[in-house]
């Protein structure tokens, strides 16, 4: 088992980050052939999540929504101003199981792994532990 930390710098309020280059090299690193990677943010207006990674207009799409059920700005009891981003985070998730197979990350043709900033920009990171 190993469990490192992937630090993410995000350069906008909202953005989606595409990570998988750096969470295979964790599990590459790891020398594990057959298991799980298990993926954890530790911050409450962040999160993570797997979708197309071809294609940008998908993460565009993404952020476009998202800021549509949850606009920033909007009448929310917490007064810090980063409600909505508390309230992406719930709704993404702060966690992602993936199986790991011949040492890669078992990923469909089109998937990536994506670190997802709701209250950047800053300086982030994301715990990968493979087992």
């Amino acid at each position: 088992m190993i469990t490192k930390e992937i630090e993410v710098k995000t350069s906008s309020r909202t953005e989606l980050v595409d990570i998988t280059p750096q969470v295979e090299r964790v599990v590459e690193e790891s020398g594990i052939s057959e298991g799980t990677c298990f993926l954890y943010v530790p911050h409450t207006t962040a999160a993570v999540t797997i979708n197309e990674n071809a294609d940008p207009s998908v993460k565009a799409d993404i952020i476009t929504k998202l800021s549509q059920l949850v606009p920033h700005g909007d009448r929310y009891q917490h007064l810090e101003g980063n409600a909505d981003a508390h309230i992406k985070a719930t709704l993404v998730g702060s966690s992602e199981t993936l199986l790991v197979k011949g040492g890669r990350l078992s990923l469909g043709t089109w998937q990536g792994v994506f670190f997802c900033e709701f209250d950047g920009p800053r300086r982030r990171k994301l715990l990968v532990r493979v087992s």
